[in-house]
């Protein structure tokens, strides 16, 4: 097995009692002797796939228990499905996550059921296997077994276009700036129509930033598009812009933060599906260890992934967090007892999962009111994290002062940053000068003149027509000699390769061609 792989075969293995030791023996409680869904998952899921679902419960009780900021990439129709309602906001609400990183399409769906009129227009099943051509002829847009109405699609346009041509959004932002200003515009919609609060407006509300990897690839950026489009044809004022280069050492400046200020000193990561989201979510490590050469920089303590796709087809969102160990953004001395990777739907276990941690803060909740908090602490330490303040990391207002920092440790290795940014580049190939052209083909020209000119000279010969024959020798000698560039224009070559116009007539009129 590749190196790379190893983690196939390590199994995790949590405080003692929650072993995941192949050597141990196995454990099968009774579902009937156990009272929540925590219990449930530790006790009921002896091997197999349950057993894959037991080690991420494990993993993620751990990481909330031991108070680590968490980070969350979700991929995925999260939103259109209403996801965000079913588990995802009450998992964001308890204050746990640091930050999260999704996709642009997730970002545009959050918006549609706070539209005007989407109460007009619900989201209903529809058949995975149906007839897809019926539902485009009655305008039903289909996300595998959920339809809406393609009416939603084109008032959400309408509802980005405006929101991207506000004063606010004129200037050069980060994409968490905008996605936190987009929030904002979303909670007004959503107070305004009376639904409840989606992932962006929560995000705003809790100052949890959102990071998009591809802000390109999805239906807000088309937006964009059109009214960069429309300016370029009008002249009409739209300046929004996107700062990449800050976005990612925004990015950077929060793991950053993890490492050195967090109470833990260290991250952990719930990882749902993969592609850009999966790799912008790992991807401040190898940037603050190997791009800017930092010192003591982590990866993640804890990593807990979800996806389908299986580990066999190379790609990054089936890479395992032992993979992620060659590249530094795993932790390399703890990741055989704190990762796993679950080949499965997440939206299948998800849901579980979310209630049995939020179940099992409600636990400590009702305890901490009876015993209090601090004795609850001494006797149970994980309380601590569970309950820790649900006012959450608020990353997003701390930004300018937590990027001043990184930059303030980024400034005293300059002179090796800028030493390391130089490479002894091969030479491209030189192409023909424009001068060297021309002056090739104006050689060509002269040739080609003489020749017609000796041909001229011996026509007029044997006609017997002297006169006419120099008068003929001369016009096409004189001609000829002159280069014609690629546009037509008739002239000597010049040094710079560009035709000198001898006369208006010479330049305007063509010669007339021989037979």
């Amino acid at each position: 097995m590749s190196p790379t792989r190893k983690d196939q075969n390590a199994r995790c293995a949590g405080p003692a009692g929650r072993s995941a030791n192949p050597n141990a023996e196995l454990e099968h409680r009774p579902v009937t002797e156990v009272e929540g869904l925590d219990e449930l998952l530790e006790h009921c899921l002896p091997s197999f796939g349950g057993a894959y679902l037991r080690r991420l419960w494990v993993l993620l009780d751990e990481a909330v228990g031991q108070g680590l900021p968490m980070t969350l990439s979700v991929a995925g129709p999260v939103t259109v499905s209403g996801q965000h309602y079913a588990w995802l906001g009450p998992l964001l609400d308890t204050g746990w996550f640091a930050y999260m990183s999704t996709t642009d399409a997730v970002c545009y769906h959050d918006g549609h059921r706070a539209l005007d009129n989407a109460a007009a227009h619900p989201f209903h099943e529809v058949a995975i296997f149906g007839d897809d051509a019926a539902l485009r002829d009655e305008k039903t847009i289909r996300v595998t077994d959920i339809g809406f109405d393609e009416d939603i699609l084109l008032d959400q346009d309408a509802l980005i276009s405006a929101v991207l041509q506000e004063e606010e959004f004129q200037r050069k932002m980060t994409g968490t700036e905008f996605r936190w200003r987009l929030g904002r515009r979303y909670a007004a919609q959503e107070k305004q129509n009376g639904v409840r609060e989606g992932l962006l407006a929560l995000c705003h509300r809790k100052s949890i930033p959102v990071f998009v990897g591809a802000p390109g690839d999805g239906s807000v950026f088309l937006n964009s598009m059109k009214l960069w489009a429309l300016a370029q044809i009008d002249g009409a004022s739209y300046a929004f812009d996107l700062d990449l280069h800050k976005e990612v050492f925004e990015s950077c400046a929060y793991h950053y933060w993890g490492l050195r200020e967090s109470d833990t000193h260290a991250l952990g990561t719930l990882i749902l599906g993969g592609g850009v989201p999966k790799n912008y979510n790992l991807q401040p490590e190898p940037a603050l260890s190997q791009i800017l050469g930092l010192p003591d920089i982590a990866g993640y303590l804890y990593d807990v992934q979800i996806t389908t796709a299986p580990v066999t087809d190379g790609s990054l969102s089936s890479c395992p967090p032992a993979e992620a160990v060659t590249w530094g953004k795993v932790d390399k001395d703890n990741f055989k007892s704190t990762c796993e990777s679950m080949q499965c739907d997440y939206s299948v276990v998800m849901p579980f999962l979310a209630k049995a941690l939020l179940e099992k803060r409600a636990r400590f909740q009702r305890w901490a009111e009876r015993m209090g908090r601090e004795a609850l602490f001494a006797k149970h330490p994980a309380a601590r994290g569970y309950l820790r303040d649900p006012a959450g990391y608020r990353l997003y207002d701390r930004r300018d002062e937590l990027m001043t920092k990184l930059f303030a440790d980024v400034k005293k290795e300059l002179p090796r940053l800028r030493k390391e940014s130089r490479y002894p580049l091969a030479p491209l190939a030189t192409p023909k000068s424009r001068d060297a052209s021309t002056k090739t083909a104006g050689a060509a020209g002269r040739a080609t003149s003489v020749t017609h000119a000796s041909r001229a000279v011996s026509h007029s010969t044997s006609s017997h027509s002297p006169a006419g024959g120099r008068a003929s020798s001369r016009s096409t000698a004189t001609g000829s000699s002159r280069s014609t560039n690629k546009s037509g224009t008739t002239g000597a070559p010049r040094a710079n390769g560009k035709p000198a116009v001898t006369s208006k007539k010479a330049a305007s009129k063509p010669a007339r061609p021989r037979t």
